[in-house]
């Protein structure tokens, strides 16, 4: 995904991948070369890969999808434009924006790679037979467990190869591939035991587990924790290597699961086209929240328009036997609140 998303090293990982989404089933090797935004050694996986490019492509709609999910009542919310980068100049720059678009591409392309291997879509790879036997606490594996070992490896070949191959000692190719990380972490600590109970009668006289990723929301939801306490960070060189290092000394050092950035982000507030800032002109506030999705700071200060809107929702809802839910539509009076 952050190969689709990226022209560069300093340019979005979702700009490629957002090429990719909007590509039909990836089929035949020669589309590989007509992908605009993969660098040559891109190119090269995807033809050794051709079976494996269709879950890329869904992975950066996933990506895509939850970013603009995880960021709907917020100034910048992922809003996507008909230019490359999808989401604009600020996610070419080393902000907190790219560090999470960076995060949630790597994630996506994880994650779509690893359901297609458990679906079976895949020839290279199947379930995870490494998990097997008999767990410490007595239960049979057995089923499908998930094989995140597998598409952590994808995502970590061809996004991050971007970075690589440019060599990876400039502060923007430290601060992508950690974030690239960083998103993979996001599904690798997550991953859980689903089980399913045999006997007579329901009982659970044997019960069989599996490992499964957590549900992509989950992981949506954990990088967005991330990204509100990313770390800003410098590179320093220790010995003969460049690392990046909390740009202020008091704060403790981040971990391999937290976000980092380099420069400060702009507030969003005003349309900028040149820089792909749409602004919140326009925007649904919410007037009685003090939060950022209220209207005194959605809005920045300029103010809010407020209108009478008419909403039809579901109601007086009955359950009928069997087995179906009937109900009424009720039509009521809202107030909407946009900004100035």
């Amino acid at each position: 995904i952050a190969l689709l998303l990226t022209a560069t090293s300093t340019s979005s990982p979702v700009r490629y991948l957002a090429k990719l989404s909007s590509v039909g089933s990836i089929s035949e090797e020669e589309t590989c070369e007509k992908l605009k935004g993969l660098i040559q050694r891109q190119v090269q996986i995807c033809k050794r890969n051709v079976e494996v490019m269709d879950s890329v492509r869904r992975g950066a709609q996933l990506a895509i999808d939850e970013c603009q999910y995880q960021f709907r009542n917020r100034r910048w919310n992922c809003s996507t434009l008909d230019t490359l980068p999808v989401f604009g100049k600020v996610v070419t720059q080393g902000t907190r924006e790219a560090a999470f678009v960076y995060a949630i591409s790597s994630a996506g392309v994880a994650f779509a790679v690893t359901r297609a291997c458990s679906s079976g879509e895949l020839e290279k790879c199947g379930c995870d037979r490494s998990v097997h036997g008999v767990s410490p606490e007595g239960f049979q594996w057995s089923g499908c467990s998930d094989n995140i070992a597998y598409g952590v490896a994808f995502s970590q070949t061809f996004v991050d190869v971007r970075e690589r191959s440019k060599g990876s000692s400039s502060s923007r190719a430290l601060m992508n591939l950690h974030n690239n990380e960083a998103g993979r972490k996001a599904i690798l600590n997550n991953m859980r035991v689903e089980c399913k109970c045999h006997g007579v009668s329901g009982s659970c006289e044997v019960k069989t587990c599996w490992k499964a990723m957590p549900p992509f929301r989950k992981v949506g939801n954990v990088l967005k924790e991330k990204f509100d306490g990313a770390t800003e960070v410098e590179q320093r060189k220790i010995g003969s290597t460049k690392v990046l290092v909390p740009k202020n000394s008091q704060f403790k050092p981040h971990t391999d699961e937290d976000l980092v950035y380099l420069d400060s982000s702009p507030d969003f507030c005003e349309h900028d086209m040149k820089n792909g800032v749409l602004g919140t002109t326009g925007r649904h506030c919410n007037k009685t929240s003090k939060a950022i999705d209220g209207c005194e700071l959605m809005c920045c200060g300029r103010g809010f328009h407020t209108e009478e809107v008419e909403v039809v929702d579901r109601c007086s809802c009955k359950f009928h036997w069997c087995c179906y839910v009937k109900c009424k539509q009720c039509r009521k009076v809202v107030e909407m609140h946009t900004c100035r």
